[in-house]
């Protein structure tokens, strides 16, 4: 706990994902933070202990930050804290495109309460241009802090960040102290920037990411082709200081969740309007639509061309694993690329209910709903899937075929149990051929 931080209340305006873990990290540094949301059944749940969001380690920092994290529904309680974070998150449709009017609506409300002097942090991510162009505070007193949260690890990046970018109206201005308080309690290098860098520094994150992501899925692909299997590959690249051990190697099944659509679909604005080459970007999202079809093209030509109608067990609806959304989850496009088949289905958080099929039934345990399909999807990775055997899969499951994209069951183990394989990066074998 750092001592300087009783000097400052922290509040925060917006109780969605962003706002619930950023709130706790910084009462977990020691301040005492104001977390409001107009919603009240969504406070009251809070106050309950009932936290509406999935993260790991989430409920125990909650707990464990006690009387430091009050939860309010009351937006005049704002006006004890000396900084103040808008930290709802951004809703996108589909195609990556943000809605702002309810962000923009509650920036007025949070401004007309402010104490003077007070503090005011753009949290959530915004368009380039969107902080210089705001009136609801000062701009010496205006910020925008970029956000680098990950689904189902938010809690240790909001705990441990690399660094925190921060936009200011003057990047040469020292930063607000109070506000540099909070900032500094994280113990990571701070890069002020202009608000315009700031806004575009998250995007061009994202696109990295995006971009290794790409490499990931086209050479995969090509992998699953030529005999080559990319999981052997990733290692050399890792071990290249100019990729390095953390790059996002791993193949998947698309561009997932709604962060990384929403930013290619800005850059992809942001080149039309201004006459720049965005045609990099459009080629990293024709390539997400391609693999997002992976799962239900092999398991149309392995069994589905076959026998339409057959019986597959699912496991996983999440987009990803360690957490409840399900925004863009490649498993609920290939359930709904599959009209014809017959599904049962199991997620340790989410209801089978969102399931966009005719015929979906639900069960309460993995291994149980295999007794009488033909074939197994795992298409989102949980632990809790990672955890079992592909002996117990093929004691359980009728059929023997098994589409495993982010090889979940060891592909050597799910030969040795007699099941046909396929996982992404390697080539589809099936159990009886040679290694």
């Amino acid at each position: 706990m750092h001592t300087t931080s009783a000097q400052s209340v922290v509040g925060f305006a917006g109780m969605t994902h962003l706002g619930i873990v950023s709130s706790a990290s910084v009462a977990a540094k020691g301040f005492r933070t104001v977390c409001y949301d107009p919603a009240e059944p969504t406070i009251a749940r809070l106050v309950a202990g009932d936290i509406p969001v999935i993260e790991p380690d989430l409920d125990d920092l909650i707990r464990a930050n006690g009387e430091r994290q009050v939860f309010t529904a009351d937006l005049a309680r704002l006006a004890e804290c000396d900084v103040v974070y808008i930290s709802t998150d951004v809703p996108t449709d589909d195609a990556g495109q943000s809605d702002l009017t309810g962000i923009l609506a509650l920036l007025g409300r949070v401004g007309g309460v402010l104490k003077p002097g007070a503090v005011l942090v753009i949290l959530f991510q915004a368009p380039p241009g969107f902080s210089r162009a705001l009136r609801v505070a000062p701009h010496a007193r205006l910020y925008y802090q970029v956000e680098t949260l990950v689904f189902g690890r938010a809690v240790q990046r909001a705990l441990h960040p690399e660094r925190t970018i921060v936009g200011c109206a003057d990047p040469d201005a020292p930063i607000e102290p109070r506000y540099l308080a909070v900032l500094s309690a994280f113990g990571c290098p701070i890069l002020p920037m202009r608000y315009e860098s700031a806004e575009l520094a998250k995007i061009a994150i994202n696109c990295c990411l995006v971009s290794s992501i790409s490499v990931a899925n086209t050479l995969s692909e090509i992998c699953e082709n030529i005999g080559a299997d990319w999981s052997e590959i990733v290692p050399a690249l890792k071990l290249d200081a100019r990729i390095g051990p953390q790059a996002y190697l791993a193949p998947g099944l698309g561009i997932a969740g709604g962060n990384l659509e929403r930013d290619l679909a800005t850059v992809v604005a942001l080149s039309e309007r201004h006459h720049t080459d965005g045609g990099v970007v459009r080629a990293w999202i024709a390539n997400s639509k391609l693999r997002r079809d992976w799962a239900a093209r092999t398991i149309r030509s392995a069994l589905l061309d076959a026998k339409p109608h057959a019986k597959i067990a699912v496991w996983g609806l999440a987009y990803k694993e360690n957490t409840h959304s399900i925004k863009n989850s490649p498993s609920l496009a290939t359930i709904a690329a599959l009209p014809e088949a017959d599904f049962i289905v199991h997620d340790p958080v989410v209801s089978a209910d969102v399931v966009p099929h005719a015929h979906v039934a639900a069960g309460d345990d993995p291994l149980s709903i295999l007794a009488d399909a033909e074939a197994l999807l795992i298409l989102t990775p949980w632990p809790q899937y990672r955890a079992l055997t592909a002996d117990a899969v093929a004691r359980n499951m009728r059929g023997r075929i098994v589409v495993d994209p982010y090889s979940v069951l060891a592909p050597k183990a799910a030969k040795e149990a007699g099941l046909d394989h396929y996982c992404l990066g390697a080539p589809r074998q099936a159990a009886h051929e040679k290694a």
